[in-house]
Formats: C-alpha cells, sequence, structure tokens
C-alpha cells in the first residue's frame, strides 16, 4: 500500500531511470478525482492502446471519447520510446477487476486467473498506455519495450515494489486481450532485473 507519487517526483523518477518524458498539456492537474479515490495505489498496469500514430494516440488518451472521459492512463509510451505524461491521479484504465489478482500484487505473489470484476482497478494502479494495434502483429520496437521496463521500474523502486508488482490489463480482468504481443513474464524478468 503506498499513497500516489507527486508529479514532479514521477517526472522525476522517470529521467532518473533514462526515460525521455514529454509533459503534455495540463496533465498535472488532469484526473477522475471527483469519481472515486485515488490511493493508496498497489501497483502497475500496461496497456495497448489500439492505435497508430503517436500524435492521435496522446491525444486520445489525454482527452477519452464521449463514452469514457480522460485521462485513459498516467503515461503513454509510444513506439519511440518516449513516456507522454497525460494525467495524475484516477485515470480511467483499468476499470473492475478481480479482488484475488489485487491481493496477489499486494503480497507479490504468482496471480491467478482472474474470473470476477468486483474491484475498483482505477484507485489501486498506475496505467501506462501502449502505442500499438493489439493485433498481435504490430511490432514492439525494442525502444518502446525498453521504455516500459524503465517506467515500471522507476515506479516500483519509488515505492519499494519488486516485479510481481507490475501486471498486464488482461491479467487483471478476463474482459481484455492487452497488452498483445509481448509476454508479461518476460516483462516482469527484464523489470526484476533492472531493479538489481
Amino acid at each position: 500500500m503506498a499513497t500516489p507519487i507527486t508529479a514532479s517526483t514521477l517526472v522525476a523518477a522517470l529521467k532518473d531511470e533514462g526515460l525521455t518524458v514529454v509533459e503534455v498539456r495540463d496533465w498535472r492537474n488532469h484526473h477522475r478525482n471527483h469519481q472515486g479515490d485515488w490511493g493508496p495505489v498497489h501497483g502497475v498496469m500496461i496497456h495497448h492502446t489500439v492505435t497508430s500514430g503517436a500524435e492521435r494516440t496522446v491525444d486520445l488518451c489525454y482527452d477519452g471519447h464521449p463514452e469514457l472521459p480522460g485521462p485513459l492512463c498516467h503515461g503513454v509510451i509510444t513506439k519511440d520510446g518516449k513516456v507522454h505524461l497525460v494525467g495524475h491521479g484516477r485515470a480511467n484504465h483499468a476499470g473492475l477487476g478481480d479482488d484475488d489478482v489485487l491481493n496477489a500484487v499486494i503480497a507479490e505473489k504468482d496471480l491467478p486467473s482472474p474470473n470476477e470484476q468486483n474491484t475498483d482497478g482505477n484507485s489501486r494502479f498506475y496505467g501506462f498506455e501502449c502505442e500499438n494495434l493489439g493485433d498481435g502483429e504490430d511490432p514492439w520496437p525494442a525502444a518502446q519495450l525498453e521504455a516500459i521496463e524503465k517506467a515500471a521500474a522507476a515506479l516500483c523502486r519509488h515505492h519499494g515494489w519488486k516485479a510481481p508488482s507490475v501486471i498486464g490489463h488482461k491479467e487483471w480482468t478476463d474482459q481484455k486481450i492487452d497488452p498483445r504481443g509481448f509476454s508479461m513474464d518476460d516483462m516482469r524478468d527484464r523489470i526484476a532485473e533492472r531493479l538489481k
């Protein structure tokens, strides 16, 4: 359990991990806190966007759409490996998921298969949307995968978490398939190595 990182500390943590950070519009004050709690936070959730084009993807994640207002995450990781910060606070990214998964994340143990939608993930997870069509064919450039690793590691390092605190959206709920095209187990291995 942890108090959410401040905006300035997040920027510093990402840069300390070697990332290029782009601060988008009024991201520091852009959130959905009026819709519910933000924190305590327990982990980091990785998504794919089902979009292409960095500018379009970042704008969508900042603004959202009529059915789901933005921000749709905290950071957007584009194919070039840049992290675009689009929100700070509660974001519409995780939705409802399985409390057994949340308990496993908190305990940093192996994840059970999700089979319930009974817990609000938007209040408990940081979210990174990653520019990718999510069709299993759109490539994941090395720079982007490295940025996912570094961004997740930056938050883990700040909070004293280990790699099991990082999950994919599909590991939170059986209603989602993202991220598709790389292995979350492999990504956690990379994050664990970086945290050494």
